[in-house]
């Protein structure tokens, strides 16, 4: 029988991803894998996050890739990189680029080798503007961040769905379905227990993956749907802690 695979956020933690996918989960060619976004920033190896993931789409494995907020950014540093016109011969950093590198942005430019969003191949940039918002898994609907419930219609609001933290979900305006995310990175012991809790409402997988200098944090834990057994990988990855988004 096929499984459904969720993978939360993985913050360019390259390494960690292929070990999770090839030694833990080994998928079936029928397996569904759900990514909850936030691919790239503050690990090693964003661009190889994203090559992973396009080479396992190519293969034919069945993907759903979801848009987290870094991936927004990401896009908006591109295309205000893009039209940002030189003065005097000097292009600076734009607005949208300097507050991107706070939140692990260099390390991204870093792994594509250059120095401005701009020069990011379009193919990646492409790929992250396409990705969907969210995706409904029948009993569960999948989302990076959550949903406005303040809304009659929360799938209304798209930005809601990358950059929201505290909301209480109201299910009948879901059609009473169950709201798996990442986006807000919890304590391990959280994780277990909310996945365990037959009554829940919200399930919150997203562990921390760049929080490798945090006690209970700096794991990737990726959720079987079919059976609510979940897998752990501690990240393998070198990363440099940043703050924020």
């Amino acid at each position: 029988m096929s499984k459904t695979w969720i993978i939360p956020d993985l913050h360019g933690c390259a390494d960690t991803l292929k070990l999770a996918i090839e030694s833990q989960i080994k998928p079936d060619q029928e397996d569904h894998l759900v990514f909850l976004g936030d691919y790239i920033d503050r690990g090693p190896d964003s661009k190889g996050v994203i090559d992973y993931i396009m080479a396992l789409q190519k293969s034919g494995q069945r993907i759903t890739a979801l848009k987290g907020n870094h991936e927004s950014v990401c896009v908006k540093a591109f295309q205000d990189d893009r039209n940002n016109k030189p003065f005097f011969g000097i292009r600076t950093k734009t607005k949208t680029q300097k507050e991107w590198e706070q939140y692990g942005g260099g390390q991204t430019l870093e792994s594509f080798g250059v120095k401005r969003p701009a020069d990011i191949p379009e193919e990646y940039i492409e790929w992250m503007n396409q990705l969907d918002y969210y995706v409904d898994l029948g009993k569960y609907i999948a989302v990076h961040a959550g949903f406005n419930f303040s809304l009659d219609n929360p799938f209304s609001d798209t930005n809601s769905m990358i950059w929201i933290r505290d909301y209480r979900v109201i299910p009948e305006k879901i059609n009473n379905k169950i709201v798996i995310h990442g986006h807000v990175p919890v304590v391990l012991e959280h994780i277990d227990l909310i996945i365990k809790n037959k009554s829940t409402k919200l399930i919150d997988l997203d562990n921390g993956i760049y929080m490798t200098n945090k006690v209970g944090y700096g794991n990737l834990v990726i959720l079987d749907l079919t059976t609510m057994e979940y897998k752990i990988q501690t990240t393998t990855d070198e990363v440099i802690f940043t703050q924020g988004f």
